[in-house]
């Protein structure tokens, strides 16, 4: 372990591509849920759907070589080797921007929009609205290390960031994030005020504001509608994980269909995947691209150090005032949906802010150009 940045390429033995594929086809199938939709989680013909597709059909190489594409490197921080992609920008002159993924989430996510942020013009932008992108995989995802101590919070993780940036030469730069990649972002705002200028992210988490409850808007109380369904029918996964991390690994370690419907069922359920009124997650994602996901936490055997972020941080979150400018960007589907006059409770000096149409969780993942957008309108003002 020492600061030295390191190339890395992924490179999957094909081995472990034959073990995947025996453990799908041996999957002993629990009977059918007893309703006809998502209420009860993954249905089982859906999951047999999918899991037949990724024992037969589903190509990793074609994602290996995607994320080939990118130079990737590792280094490691605080005792942990972090993984990330550094597209650097042909312009000299770009913004650098971290970025930062959740859970069930991972760099993925970011796979349509990465060359775009750092080469507008060749993606139909501008060529002022260029950045320097870093996209770290979190400690405990993916390609990086898993912390082996208590401690590494989405506080911690900010200062790693800001560690990261700083060995990568960027002496001033933006964040941006969603999921924990939020609070993560929120946290630089809060510790590297000498370094980053200003942050982005599309899931804000503040704290409702008291004095407005009796003349709620109608998104504050569509907002506090979301909030109550999410605490009592889709947040079971964050008591385990916040509470019991280690005890559902075993189930998920071992099964690779365990793995796939526990994260697909948010991929339903957070994303703005609704048509003709029916939901799907295959109405706004591919499935190889639900198991590309998938495969960043099955082959790094991560079910365990990634739900031990939740144990780390979901109970305690800082909703510390933050001073520096931040741009908000809110999708309908989101989990949690803040209004403006919440917001500004909590940051004093908001840049830019807008409510979208469609959307939802996965906001790069489902609606890269929108999230484009959404990015370089936010940060425009902040270029020197």
């Amino acid at each position: 372990m020492n600061s030295k940045i390191s190339p890395f390429r992924v490179a999957i033995a094909e081995t472990e591509l034959q073990d995947l594929r025996r453990r799908v086809s041996q999957t002993r199938w629990p009977e059918h849920e007893t309703c006809d939709d998502w209420s009860q989680g993954t249905p089982l013909a859906y999951t047999r759907e999918l899991a037949d597709y990724w024992c037969n059909d589903y190509d990793w190489r074609r994602f290996e070589q995607r994320l080939n594409q990118w130079p990737q490197f590792t280094t490691g921080i605080e005792g942990i080797d972090i993984h990330f992609i550094h597209r650097r920008s042909p312009r000299a002159d770009a913004l650098p921007i971290i970025i930062s993924h959740g859970w069930p989430g991972s760099v993925a996510e970011f796979h349509k929009v990465i060359d775009a942020l750092a080469d507008p013009v060749a993606h139909g932008g501008r060529a002022e609205d260029a950045f320097h992108v870093v996209v770290p995989s979190l400690p405990g995802f993916g390609f990086s290390g898993k912390p082996e101590v208590t401690g590494t919070s989405v506080e911690t993780i900010g200062r790693m960031w800001g560690t990261l940036m700083s060995r990568l030469g960027y002496d001033r730069y933006v964040a941006q994030g969603g999921d924990w990649g939020s609070m993560i972002t929120q946290n630089i705002a809060l510790t590297e005020t000498a370094h980053c200028a200003g942050i982005h992210i599309n899931m804000p988490i503040v704290a409702p504001d008291p004095d407005t409850m009796d003349s709620l808007t109608p998104q504050e109380q569509s907002a506090l509608e979301g909030m109550t369904f999410y605490s009592e029918w889709d947040s079971g996964y964050s008591k385990q994980q916040s509470t019991r991390p280690q005890t559902l690994s075993y189930g998920l370690a071992d099964s690779p269909v365990g793995q796939m419907a526990w994260i697909v069922e948010k991929f339903y359920a957070w994303t703005d995947c609704e048509r003709d009124g029916v939901k799907h997650p295959e109405h706004i994602l591919s499935k190889d691209e639900l198991l590309d996901n998938v495969m960043l936490y099955w082959l790094t055997n991560s079910a365990a150090s990634s739900a031990r972020l939740y144990w780390e941080s979901f109970n305690k979150p800082n909703l510390n005032t933050i001073e520096m400018p931040v741009g908000c960007s809110i999708f309908p589907k989101e989990i949690f949906r803040t209004s403006r006059r919440w917001a500004e409770k909590r940051f004093t000096n908001l840049i830019y802010w807008n409510e979208l149409d469609k959307g939802g969780h996965f906001a790069a993942f489902e609606q890269p150009q929108l999230y484009l957008e959404e990015i370089r309108n936010c940060f425009r003002g902040l270029r020197d």
